[in-house]
């Protein structure tokens, strides 16, 4: 796969052509982006001084927002954007519009595989993933991009069906 395009979030006509394919407004573009980039002020980073903020637009129209909280005991850590869903999932929102990631670095970052996987549990496969870069330059692709032949919650068996699993409903 070529990389996709960076595109400048000063580009009006490139960021309403972006909006208009991934069927977002430009009000929420913009919250999208501030909002994620406010959350890496509230990264908890002392190891890796990698702040990255995660902001989810559901689709009720409400932003829930996140970002990294790293451990001493390195894998214990745990990434904006699961940070951010796990918020979402015990707050009740269910069904989600948008993603956005903002990072200090240039290039924008890409959600890691772990976090790809569990943003699929919960977004459909043509979710918008919106990465924003330290200039606020963005890429935008969707879940299926980033996660191609995905494993999701609509191959398992529903419970109690599958007479060898061991359950019992």
């Amino acid at each position: 796969m070529t990389s996709p395009p960076i595109i400048s979030s000063k580009d009006q006509s490139a960021v309403a052509d972006a909006c208009k394919t991934f069927s977002v407004t430009i009000s929420q573009f913009d919250d999208l982006l501030q909002r994620a980039s406010a959350a890496k002020a509230t990264a908890y980073c002392p190891y890796s001084q990698f702040r990255v903020g995660a902001t989810i637009l559901t689709n009720k129209g409400g932003y829930v927002d996140g970002a990294n909280v790293e451990n001493a005991s390195y894998p214990v850590g745990t990434c904006a954007e699961r940070v951010a869903f796990g918020k979402a999932i015990t707050e009740g929102h269910r069904g989600f519009k948008a993603l956005a990631v903002a990072t200090d670095i240039s290039p924008p970052a890409s959600p890691c595989g772990m976090c790809r996987q569990f943003i699929r549990e919960f977004c459909d496969l043509d979710t918008p993933i919106f990465m924003f870069d330290k200039d606020e330059n963005f890429v935008v692709l969707r879940l299926e991009q980033l996660l191609p032949m995905s494993f999701g919650p609509d191959a398992l068996p529903p419970p109690g069906t599958n007479p060898d699993s061991g359950y019992k409903a």
